[in-house]
């Protein structure tokens, strides 16, 4: 490993925070634990492990890539990175509004009969098709340092990734496999949801700044 922890632990908070809100990913765990019991949970919640370690290995590797050829890429693709968090913090907020209005109202269609291969592959087919994972990833990928980053980087970085989808979601598969402690969650998923999109809105500042002063 050669890059400083910093960079790794900038990165797996931005997705910690992303793999715990609401989304595609959050409520296939919980409606497939909650439908089917703890095991099928279980196997979504290594589905969601294995998918986000896929992501970040192939993003890591392709925008490693692109940025030796094309240095000036990272300028790029910093300024997307600033316009998908403002994206992903606008959408945050909407929904966070939504669910405050029909709190106590929304339902969540159970995944039921699973057993743990089935939660497992439900759930990775769920993960490597959901926009949202390559939305996230490309803005991951402009804030860590991929052209610096090497073998041991990349690998310590997916590790890292994988571990920590597997775990969130190992806590929902065990705390909402009943269906009172998933309607709990949805009645409040709302402030989840603003909490994320105050989040993203303050990172997307940061890196603003940072623009801005490098520009300087």
């Amino acid at each position: 490993m050669t890059l400083p922890w910093a960079e790794f632990l900038t990165v797996w908070t931005i997705l910690a925070v992303n793999i715990a809100s609401p989304g595609p990913n959050v409520l296939n765990t919980i409606a497939t634990a909650m439908g089917s019991g703890r095991a099928a949970g279980m196997g979504a919640a290594l589905g969601v492990g294995l998918g986000i370690g896929a992501w970040c290995l192939g993003m890591a590797l392709g925008m490693a890539a692109v940025f030796a050829m094309l240095p000036v890429a990272r300028t790029v693709l910093t300024g997307l990175a600033i316009a998908l968090l403002v994206w992903f913090a606008a959408r945050y907020l909407r929904t966070a509004w939504a669910g405050y209005n029909r709190r106590g109202t929304g339902g969540l269609a159970e995944q039921q009969g699973m057993g743990l291969g089935a939660g497992f592959r439900r759930s990775l087919a769920v993960n490597l098709l959901n926009p949202k994972a390559l939305t996230s990833w490309l803005a991951i990928v402009a804030i860590f340092p991929v052209a610096r980053a090497r073998g041991g980087d990349i690998a310590l970085l997916c590790a890292g990734a994988c571990t920590l989808s597997f775990s969130i979601h190992t806590v929902y598969a065990l705390a909402f496999s009943t269906p009172p402690a998933a309607r709990f969650y949805l009645r409040h998923a709302w402030i989840v949801s603003g909490a994320t999109g105050l989040f993203f809105l303050s990172f997307a500042a940061v890196l603003v700044a940072e623009a801005l002063g490098t520009a300087g």
